[in-house]
Order: C-alpha cells, then sequence, then structure tokens
C-alpha cells in the first residue's frame, strides 16, 4: 500500500524519472524484517504480514457467533454474546478478544495505505488517483459482502473512511497527521465509546507511523517494541479491570463509556509491540510460518472466512448464541487451519492471492503478475 518520503512526506513526492524500455531496477538493500521483494523493488516487510495475519486470528474468533447469526446484546454500543454471568468463558473472550484485534487491523490499514502512496508516487505521475480507485474497488468489495453475506462487514467503513479521511490527509504534512490522529483515538475513546469511530484515527495514526520511517525499522530490534509491550501491558491491567468492574456492576459514570475502547486500544498496544518484539528474536522465523500466509491474503481470508462460517454454523447442536466457548474454538481454529494450509499452497505457486491479484489489477488498471515464473504481464 502507500508510502512517502520519510522526511517530507506525500505531499512532495515527485515521480521517478522515465526509465528506458526493458530496464530493470537495482534491487532494494535489504531492511529489518524484509521477505519477497514487492513490485516496486522493496522487500516486503514480513513483520507487517505476521501481524496482520494474527489480527485475522483474533477477528475472526471474536466474529464466528456474530456471523453465525448468534443472538447478540448491545452493552454500551458494543454487540457482545448473550450468555448468563459476567465473568464466564464467554465474558473471558469479551474481555481479551472482543475488540482488540480490529483497532490492530484499522492502524495496519494506515500503514499499508501509506505504504502504497509511496510506490505509486515512484510508478505514475498521479498516485493519488491509484489510491481512489484501489479505495473505490474495496468499497464495492464491502458492500457485497455487506449485502450478500453478513451486516457486520468492515471493508465498507474502511473504504469510507479511507476516502473522506485518509487520501485528503495525503496532502498534509506528516506532523499535522500524527497530531489530528492523537485527536481522533482521544475523541473517539473519551466521548463515542470506540468502535467504528476509532478508524480515523487509528487510520491516521498508521499513516503516521509510515511517514516518520516508523514501520521501515519494524524488526531490526527487540528491545525498544518489548519496553513498550511491558507498558501498554501494566496500562491495560487497570483498564481492564475497570471495564470488567463496569460491566458487572452495571454502573454509570462520567467516564464509562470510555471503558471498553480504552482497554481495546491499550491491549492492542500490547500484542502488538510483544509480537513484534518476538519478531526479532529466534521466534521470529516460526511466527512468520505461523502468521504469514494468512497475512498476506488477509483479504481473502477475511471474506471466505464468512462463507465458512455460514456453512459450518448448522453442524454444532443449538443456536449459535448457545455455543460453548469450546464449540467457538473449535470453528476458528477449524476454518484458520484450512486458510493456513491454503495460503501456503496458494503463495507457492502465486504472487497474490485471488482476491488481492483482482484488487491489483483493479488499483493499477493493468494485469499484475500472478504465477512466480511469469516474467511479463
Amino acid at each position: 500500500m502507500p508510502t512517502e518520503h520519510p522526511r517530507h512526506g506525500a505531499a512532495s513526492a515527485r515521480p521517478a524519472a522515465p526509465r528506458p524500455p526493458g530496464h530493470v531496477p537495482s534491487p532494494a538493500p535489504p531492511v529489518p524484517g524484509g521477505g519477497a521483494a514487492t513490485p516496486s523493488g522493496r522487500p516486503r516487510i514480513a513483520a507487517l504480514d505476521v501481524l496482520r495475519g494474527f489480527a485475522l486470528c483474533g477477528i475472526l474468533l471474536a466474529n464466528v457467533q456474530p456471523i453465525a447469526n448468534a443472538g447478540a446484546v448491545v452493552v454500551r454500543g458494543v454487540p457482545g454474546p448473550v450468555g448468563e454471568g459476567a465473568r464466564d468463558a464467554h465474558g473471558w473472550l469479551h474481555l481479551f478478544v472482543d475488540q482488540r484485534f480490529f483497532p490492530v487491523f484499522s492502524l495496519l490499514f494506515g500503514v499499508g495505505f501509506s505504504l502504497l502512496l509511496r510506490s505509486a508516487a515512484e510508478r505514475v505521475p498521479r498516485p493519488r488517483l491509484i489510491l481512489l480507485r484501489r479505495l473505490l474497488v474495496l468499497l464495492g468489495m464491502g458492500l457485497a459482502h455487506l449485502l450478500l453475506l453478513w451486516q457486520g462487514d468492515i471493508l465498507t467503513v474502511y473504504a469510507a473512511v479511507g476516502l473522506a479521511v485518509l487520501l485528503p490527509s495525503t496532502w498534509l504534512p506528516r506532523g499535522v497527521v500524527a497530531v489530528l490522529a492523537a485527536v481522533l483515538v482521544v475523541g473517539s475513546v473519551a466521548f463515542l465509546g470506540g468502535t467504528y469511530s476509532l478508524v480515523p484515527g487509528l487510520f491516521l495514526l498508521g499513516s503516521a507511523l509510515t511517514r516518520y520511517g516508523v514501520t521501515d525499522r519494524m524488526g531490526a530490534s527487540a528491545k525498544a517494541p518489548a519496553l513498550m509491550a511491558v507498558a501498554f501491558a501494566v496500562a491495560a491491567v487497570p483498564a481492564v479491570v475497570w471495564q470488567a468492574w463496569l460491566e458487572d456492576s452495571g454502573a454509570e459514570g462520567p467516564f464509562s463509556v470510555a471503558a471498553f475502547p480504552l482497554a481495546g486500544l491499550l491491549l492492542a498496544g500490547a500484542y502488538v509491540c510483544g509480537l513484534l518484539a518476538l519478531t526479532a528474536t529466534p521466534v521470529g522465523p516460526a511466527l512468520e510460518v505461523v502468521f504469514a500466509p494468512l497475512g498476506r491474503m488477509a483479504l481473502t481470508n477475511y471474506l471466505t472466512a464468512t462463507v465458512l462460517v455460514l456453512a459450518l454454523r448448522g453442524l454444532p447442536s443449538g443456536a449459535p448464541h448457545t455455543w460453548p466457548l469450546s464449540t467457538v474454538l473449535l470453528i476458528a481454529g477449524s476454518i484458520l487451519a484450512v486458510q493456513w494450509a491454503w495460503s501456503v499452497l496458494w503463495l507457492r505457486r502465486f504472487r497474490y492471492g485471488p482476491l488481492e491479484w483482482l484488487w491489483r489489477w483493479a488499483t493499477w488498471g493493468r494485469r499484475p503478475r500472478s504465477r512466480r515464473a511469469e516474467t511479463t504481464g
């Protein structure tokens, strides 16, 4: 996705000089955590694929019952599973999974958007037209998912917020984008109860991280993300306890609306930083094997997960909202296992997932190379 000059920002990006026919760009120098090269010649940032795959796992776990048309209640604007008592197994899922991975995916969308801008600015004279097409195509996919399969689709929200917030932000200095991100995130948590209202701020935060060069340094060291993970985890403990107490007691207060999104953001920060720290250790290659294939085909896997949940919902006994946590875990684990195997086998032969390939084709207006052996197209 988009990117810009690390010092001056997207507004100052200029298209590269014309290249002679047949010119093959020199390979970019390796970067920490880099994987296979992208079409722009830069290595993939493997840590981003790991984070996407990890977030995809959490999102599916949270969405199994809603997708299966589980009975749901609304607690302060946040959907939660029906159940007896707030601290049963589903209560723990609510505390540590629900809305904890959605912020990660939102942040990564902003990161990817700015990475694409940087790539497009080097390849075409009007890079924002590429971004506009990408968001419009995503909007079409999201609407199809929303109208045909599941009303909880997030792609439509991402595309709309991208058009309204992310695309205009490319004309702003990176410092302004960072300040706007902080203001929007704090405002969402303090006054709006989080959920979808967090998306604009997290998009801008992800974009700012890329524009300041933080994304390019992912995987370089375990020390900084490890310290940040500890800080987020320590801060998350009282926030999660506060959320649990409010939901158990039904207490209301001037800041009660902030409990759920605040706990969610702090836990999401701990998850992200902890995983980034691990990717810079000897455990990193194993994490890449487990999560990167899912992350590289995140769009395909997100949409096919809905189809698979709907196909499996008739197998367990009872209505979906009465399923025990073990059933939810079994369904989510089975789907993820199938998607992991499918992703690994697919990516051995192809450069992109099937829907990622179509999205790229529609974005750039030309057929991208599909098979790994292809050299033209």
